[in-house]
């Protein structure tokens, strides 16, 4: 990964051989520039498929030879996800595909024609010309480990998805048959109520029941600890229910058929992640970053599947640009704006920092102590938030301390490298 513009501008001389790819579902276009900009080709079409990729290769690799520029760029827009399949073959097959921003490809189409017309021709062009400025990033195209470890995460979130859907449909029968359930158990997923939803029992059948069969009926499921305090609590609510008392058979039905789905995605949750908690132990220094307190496994298996192999960065920075954490400040003159993030990164990984920075200020000593500093600071003093977001910053330099170096953590060592608190723990 390229660390300044500098460095990709040099990669682009009289030998580069610049080809611009706009990206769709089934064709993708190309477009082939010198380092000046001047068209070397007519445009290639080719589609989404092995073939077609082998097309691409070699019509670029004789353009190469032909027109004594060894040094092939292959760069497209990372637009959904049609992209990844093209980047992995030509990594496969030894080239380096690059990335360009699609606002950057936005902004740059009325550069040569004055007009922001769109067509498939026409952004495969511009998006060579964006190469030609060197404004372009090598992707993270994650292999092995790493890549295991980002499709177990999205394989996580889509889960969590599904589970707060179930939620909400079960919250949807219990309002129409049986509103009172809650003002009974504070807990609709709690064990004993979730034995009388396995049950499908609604006020209907919970009045016909003596509290001794519906205690019975209970603990029969493995439910122990219940009361008959607490069934004469249900009955009393059923008996004054205002649910419906239409389509009872079905209702049942469908909150049995809920309550499976919850408790088998539940199930699978639990696996995925004690499996991907096994997987990350695998990538060098995770068991050290594990160990600082507030640091939760999960929150490092989301790190690796969002950044990939530490070995691809030079710099801490570099991933807080990732993450979309880096100042972005407005002034001009003496004209002094707000300085904020830029959000320009990946939002899950810019997330993850962000939920963990809390509980790092209540479970960890050095983290608690700069948070407090952030806070209180004579100058520029920073917000709740605002805090978080710069512990979060460095929670990424930590860590890639801790990856590239394979050394603990430690507190103190953190807190005497901070020079403006040596005062503060001096106190």
């Amino acid at each position: 990964m390229d660390f300044t513009q500098n460095e990709r501008l040099n990669q682009i001389n009289e030998q580069t051989l610049i080809i611009g790819i706009d990206i769709a579902k089934h064709k993708h276009v190309a477009r082939a520039i010198d380092d000046r900009g001047i068209d070397l080709s007519k445009r290639l079409v080719f589609p989404n498929s092995l073939e077609g990729f082998q097309f691409l290769l070699e019509w670029a690799r004789q353009l190469s030879a032909d027109t004594s520029r060894p040094n092939l760029m292959l760069g497209m827009e990372p637009t959904g996800h049609y992209w990844m399949n093209l980047a992995y073959f030509l990594k496969s097959q030894g080239e380096r595909p690059v990335v360009v921003n699609p606002m950057k490809v936005k902004k740059s189409k009325e550069l040569d024609d004055d007009s922001p017309t769109k067509n498939d021709t026409k952004d495969a062009k511009v998006i060579a010309q964006v190469m030609r400025a060197g404004r372009y990033h090598e992707p993270t195209l994650p292999e092995g480990i790493y890549a295991e470890l980002r499709e177990g995460v999205k394989l996580f979130d889509i889960i969590q998805e599904d589970l707060s859907s179930i939620k909400a449909q079960i919250h949807n029968v219990l309002d129409r048959y049986f509103p009172e359930f809650i003002t009974v158990f504070k807990k609709w997923n709690g064990k004993m109520a979730m034995a009388l939803l396995k049950l499908g029992y609604l006020p209907t059948d919970i009045r016909q029941k003596t509290e001794e069969e519906l205690l019975y009926d209970v603990k029969a499921l493995g439910t122990k600890n219940v009361g008959v305090a607490r069934m004469r609590h249900l009955k009393k609510a059923a008996n004054s229910s205002v649910g419906m008392t239409v389509g009872l058979r079905m209702a049942r039905e469908e909150l049995r058929y809920l309550v499976d789905q919850y408790e088998a995605l539940n199930e699978r949750l639990d696996n995925l992640k004690e499996e991907l908690e096994e997987l990350v132990l695998t990538v060098p220094g995770a068991d050290l970053m594990m160990a600082i307190n507030g640091v939760g496994a999960m929150t490092i298996v989301g790190f690796f599947a969002e950044i990939g192999d530490l070995s691809n960065y030079k710099d801490p920075r570099q991933i807080i640009k990732l993450a979309g954490l880096n100042l972005m400040m407005n002034q001009s003159g003496t004209h002094r704006g707000k300085t904020t993030i830029t959000k320009r990164g990946r939002r899950r990984l810019r997330s993850i920092l962000y939920q963990v920075a809390r509980p790092l200020t209540f479970h960890n000593d050095a983290f608690k102590a700069l948070h407090q500093y952030y806070k209180h600071r004579r100058t520029n003093p920073l917000k709740g938030k605002q805090s978080f977001v710069a512990l979060g910053r460095k929670l990424i330099k930590v860590l890639f301390v801790i990856g590239t170096r394979k050394c603990e953590f430690s507190e103190e060592r953190m807190l005497r490298d901070i020079p403006h608190m040596r005062d503060v723990q001096a106190a």
